[in-house]
C-alpha cells in the first residue's frame, strides 16, 4: 500500500487507574476509526497517570500481564487499523520500569516497542518536580518501524528536546515522526507548538503528537493541543485543550518534495567543536 492515507490522534485525560483509562481511549480510538483513520495514535502514559509513586508500583504490569497490551491489540484487529499507543508503563523483571511506546498492525500484532530514551528531570517554575530517572529506566535504542506508506520514527513526549534523535530516524528512512506526550501546562504553553514545528522542519517529516490534556490527580495539569504538523511546519490539526480526536490528510510524498526543496539531512558537515 501507498499513497495517501487518514492519521488522527486521540486527545484525552488519563485518570489513575488502567481500566477507566483504557475504556476511554479505545472510545475514542473506535470514533477515529469510524471517521475513516487509517493510522490512529494515542498519548504518552495511556493506561494511568498515577503521581503516587507508591500506588504507580502496586499498579504496574508487566507486558504479559498488561490488559492494556491484550486490549488494545484485539482493538486493532477488530478495526483492522494501524494502532500506536503512544505508552504504557510496563514493569521488567530485575529492573525500572520501562515508559513504552507500541505499534499495533491491522492484525493485532506487536511491530514495534520503543522505550523513552530522554528522562524528565525538570523543575518546573511553577512549583511542580519531576524525576523520571529515579522511577523508569531509560531507553537505549532508536526505533524505526514501517508503516504501508513508509518509514515511523517513535519517540516519546521529552525526547523532542533532543534534536539528534530526531534526525537519526529520519536519515534512518523515518518519514514519520511520533511524540507522544503528557506535557505539562506550563512547558507546553511555552515551548509545545515550537518544538513540534522545529522537528517537523528540521527532518522533512510529519509529525504526530497526540497529547493528555486537562486535570489529573494531585494538582497534575497537561496541556493538551495535539498536534499533526506537515514537513513544512504547517499544522494540519490541533486538538485544542478538551478531550477528543484531530485528523488529518497525510500524503508521504510531501515529504520526499520537502527534502529535496531543503536537503538538510543530507547538506550537514561533520565539525571540530569550539576551542
Amino acid at each position: 500500500m501507498t499513497g495517501a492515507f487518514l492519521a488522527a490522534c486521540v486527545q484525552f485525560t488519563a485518570g489513575r487507574d488502567i481500566g477507566p483509562n483504557i475504556a476511554a481511549a479505545s472510545a475514542l480510538i473506535r470514533q477515529a476509526r469510524a471517521q475513516g483513520a487509517d493510522f490512529i495514535l494515542t498519548p504518552e502514559t495511556t493506561d494511568m497517570l498515577e503521581p503516587d509513586r507508591a500506588l504507580q508500583a502496586i499498579k504496574l504490569k508487566s507486558e504479559e500481564n498488561h490488559e492494556g497490551v491484550a486490549a488494545f491489540g484485539a482493538l486493532a484487529a477488530e478495526l483492522s487499523c494501524w494502532l500506536l499507543i503512544g505508552s504504557l508503563l510496563v514493569r521488567q523483571e530485575g529492573g525500572k520500569p520501562a515508559n513504552r511506546s507500541y505499534l499495533f498492525d491491522p492484525e493485532g500484532r506487536v511491530v514495534a516497542r520503543y522505550n523513552k530514551i530522554h528522562m524528565f528531570d525538570v523543575d518546573i517554575p511553577d512549583g511542580q518536580s519531576y524525576r523520571e530517572s529515579s522511577v523508569y529506566q531509560a531507553g537505549e535504542r532508536a526505533v524505526l518501524a514501517t508503516l504501508p506508506w513508509g518509514g515511523l520514527g517513535l519517540t516519546i513526549c521529552y525526547d523532542l528536546r533532543f534534536p539528534k534523535l530526531y534526525r537519526s530516524l529520519a536519515c534512518s528512512g523515518a518519514l514519520f515522526l511520533t511524540a507522544p506526550s503528557a506535557f505539562t501546562r506550563f512547558t507546553g504553553q511555552a515551548h509545545w507548538h515550537s518544538l513540534i514545528r522545529a522537528r517537523a522542519i528540521e527532518t522533512g517529516s510529519y509529525m504526530f503528537a497526540p497529547a493528555q490534556c486537562g486535570d489529573h490527580a494531585e494538582g497534575r495539569q497537561t496541556f493538551g493541543h495535539s498536534l499533526i504538523v506537515d514537513p513544512w511546519g504547517r499544522v494540519l490539526a490541533d486538538g485544542g485543550t478538551e478531550p477528543g480526536i484531530v485528523l488529518a490528510d497525510i500524503d508521504p510524498e510531501l515529504a520526499r518534495h520537502a527534502r529535496k526543496m531543503i536537503p538538510a539531512l543530507t547538506g550537514a558537515r561533520d565539525f571540530r567543536g569550539p576551542a
